[in-house]
């Protein structure tokens, strides 16, 4: 006997044989994670921030190129990419706005001064923030979200003013910061290293990171004959300060710490540039296989050498992604813990952080201008 439905039975059949393709597709569809990144992409330091958020769109574009597969799907990574104009008022509103658009972390920010305030509202909501900021207060509010990608300012710093007196054999040395969180921690930190060496600054003066005239500053310096003056700010602003110094007769060194160790600082400095130092925390990337083939992949794609930090942005969401893998969670709250266990070996570094955040391996390599290129003169372990 042939069975019969009722009509609507009949019609509920039918619209589950139509649905069950659907359903299957839904099954099998990717998991979108979004990774929250910031940095200033407009003014003064746009530079910086390009270079960033390029390497990592790279980061985003291999980790798709090689799907993971996370809790039985298959997840496709996506960038939600954010301007913070290195202005901490604009960058608490980013961070409030990556946080309510679902990113899972955050790689950013690039300033001290706008990844410190940041931080407590990835805190509040446990997304965890990888970010180059080396202010050592970045990692002291006890956030268990904050992670750092580079060496902190008294590892920097430190190493510069050792270098200032031990190998420079500076007698003077003058100090100026720009009063960001960056310049003033830097230069607080290469103070406590000249010190430690029976070394005192013989003076110490104070701009802004907006300034591009310094010759009030430098003729009250020039009074001081000082053999380094140690800056603590961006390249924008210690490349007129080179040209300044070389107009005034002063021979002083100019330092300083990452910011100034850019094309940029010689591109705008010209000749000026030439015998001045810099230190970026992180080894010699062309030192390591996977730096190397990064630099050439980079370059290649963006018709432009690396500029900064753009490396570590990338290691950045590689850490992240290798905590999800290792979680088998794309949920903050189940791969966080994981990223603080990390032992990752990156383009830039071997990483693992100690219980604040901070990197517990962080060497600082010293450059200085020869011709028209940076050239190490040291790597600092």
């Amino acid at each position: 006997m042939k069975q019969r439905f009722p009509r609507s039975m009949t019609m509920v059949l039918a619209l589950g044989g139509m649905m069950a393709p659907f359903a299957i597709a839904a099954a099998q569809a990717d998991t979108v994670v979004k990774i929250g990144f910031s940095s200033p992409l407009s003014g003064p330091q746009a530079h910086y921030g390009k270079d960033n958020e390029n390497a990592t769109k790279m980061a985003i574009d291999d980790l798709n190129a090689k799907p993971l597969t996370i809790a039985g799907q298959k997840v496709t990574f996506e960038l939600v990419s954010e301007d913070d104009q290195a202005d901490p008022r604009v960058g608490t509103q980013v961070a409030q706005r990556l946080v309510d658009s679902g990113v899972k972390a955050v790689i950013g920010h690039f300033n001290s001064g706008v990844s410190i305030p940041a931080s407590r509202i990835y805190s509040d909501a446990g997304i965890p923030q990888l970010s180059v900021s080396t202010n050592p207060a970045f990692t002291t509010a006890g956030y268990k979200t904050t992670f750092r990608l580079v060496g902190s300012d008294s590892q920097v710093g430190g190493a510069l003013g050792r270098y200032a007196v031990a190998q420079l054999k500076a007698q003077r040395i003058a100090v100026i910061d720009d009063r960001t969180a960056y310049g003033q921690g830097i230069a607080d930190e290469f103070i406590k290293s000249i010190q430690g060496l029976g070394k005192q600054p013989v003076k110490r003066e104070y701009t802004n990171d907006k300034a591009s005239d310094f010759t009030a500053i430098l003729t009250s310096l020039k009074a001081a004959h000082p053999d380094v003056i140690f800056y603590g700010g961006a390249d924008a602003q210690a490349a007129p300060m080179a040209k300044q110094m070389k107009r005034l007769g002063l021979n002083a060194k100019l330092m300083g710490g990452d910011m100034l160790s850019t094309p940029t600082f010689i591109k705008l400095a010209g000749a000026d540039a030439v015998g001045h130092f810099s230190a970026v925390p992180g080894g010699e990337l062309g030192a390591r296989p996977a730096g190397k083939d990064f630099e050439a992949r980079y370059k290649a794609r963006y018709k432009q050498d690396v500029v900064l930090l753009g490396p570590q942005f990338y290691d950045g969401v590689m850490i992240v992604a290798d905590a999800m893998k290792r979680a088998n969670s794309t949920e903050p709250a189940k791969f966080l813990p994981l990223i603080a266990k990390t032992a990752y070996k990156g383009v830039t570094a071997d990483f693992s952080f100690d219980s604040a955040g901070n990197l517990k391996h962080a060497p600082v390599t010293i450059s200085a201008v020869e011709g028209s290129n940076w050239k190490v003169k040291t790597v600092v372990q």
